[in-house]
């Protein structure tokens, strides 16, 4: 987490997303302007997939394309849409030298080279749930390009690790629409207001609870969990909590985020390295995570401290209150002192 600069003033609910913008940036010595064009651009592309979303049923956009993405899983129509959303707001706005999205193999360029900043996004998370009209969600990384401004951009953009997002968040579409977002200092959220298409915030400054009662994961994978985390599940049924899984990863952040739980997505015999992309899925999550006070790790260490290797790249997963991660863990202790 960094340190916040002194006394920023402290802005109502109900202000704006752009007059919030503009007030962070304000707060800030050396703020330029740019980070704020690519956050405005980022919510301006939730708005139009928030439009897509909500008519999806009506205009023939559930389903699927018939394609599989470079992760081998089946296209939704919404997939293909959100992806091309994002890649044209990220590059009409001339921010973004490059972006790297799920849908994507390899590394998008916006051909904006004097671009100061590189985007790792997954356009929507959760597809699987479009049909049945299921939450579902966006998640995106920022980082500050590390080649020459005015250069092509590299893969080394991307390689520079959790610890050198300069923002990170998600939009969520659900019963409402909401934007989280963090740029290490506070994480706020706005709910979008479609009567006067803005985004109005909603959730300041959040803090997340240090210990909860719900846990998250595929209990249909149980019997290809290890060890470590089929006793922990055992815990969290003695002990009576919630078992809360949506299967949209998004949505099942928020509402553990907000009231207090975990997050769980083990390595499984189909899966040994785990599901979850770690550029674009878990590296913003838990950077957000961190700031709100949670924590995220796989079995090893925590997930800002992996070294990333491939743009692709998978991890198992565990995020929430910090009392629920460090309980598991220990579960994970326990079962190495065993052997």
């Amino acid at each position: 987490m960094k340190t916040a600069p002194a006394h920023p003033e402290v802005l109502p609910v109900g202000t704006t997303l752009d007059r919030y913008i503009m007030h962070r940036q304000h707060a800030f010595a050396f703020a330029t302007g740019e980070l704020s064009q690519l956050l405005r651009d980022i919510a301006l592309a939730g708005k139009i997939v928030h439009r897509e979303v909500n008519r999806a049923g009506l205009i023939d956009l559930t389903g699927e394309v018939g394609l599989q993405n470079v992760q081998g899983e089946a296209q939704q129509k919404l997939d293909v849409i959100a992806d091309v959303r994002f890649r044209r707001a990220l590059t009409n706005g001339k921010e973004v030298c490059a972006l790297i999205s799920e849908e994507e193999e390899g590394i998008l360029f916006t051909g904006h080279n004097n671009g100061k900043y590189v985007v790792a996004i997954d356009p929507l998370d959760g597809s699987s749930n479009i049909d049945v009209d299921v939450s579902i969600g966006t998640i995106f990384s920022i980082y500050r390009r590390i080649t020459p401004v005015g250069s092509e951009p590299s893969v080394e953009d991307f390689m520079q690790g959790g610890h050198e997002q300069v923002a990170a968040g998600y939009i969520l579409y659900g019963s409402s629409t909401m934007l989280v977002y963090t740029t290490g200092y506070s994480v706020n959220g706005f709910t979008y207001d479609a009567s006067l298409g803005e985004f109005i915030l909603s959730h300041p400054d959040i803090k997340s609870p240090k210990n909860g009662t719900i846990y998250s994961c595929n209990d249909g994978n149980l019997d290809s969990y290890d060890e470590a985390v089929k006793k922990y599940l055992t815990v969290c049924r003695q002990r009576q909590y919630s078992a809360r899984y949506i299967g949209s990863l998004v949505a099942d952040f928020h509402r553990n985020l907000l009231k207090g739980g975990i997050y769980l997505y083990p390595p499984t015999s189909k899966n040994p390295d785990g599901k979850l992309r770690l550029l674009y899925e878990c590296y913003p999550l838990a950077f957000l995570a961190g700031v709100t006070g949670c924590l995220a790790v796989n079995e090893q260490e925590a997930i800002l401290n992996i070294k990333p290797v491939s743009l692709h790249q998978r991890t198992p997963f565990y995020i929430g209150a910090p009392k629920m991660v460090d309980e598991l863990l220990e579960c994970y202790k326990n079962e190495k002192r065993a052997h």
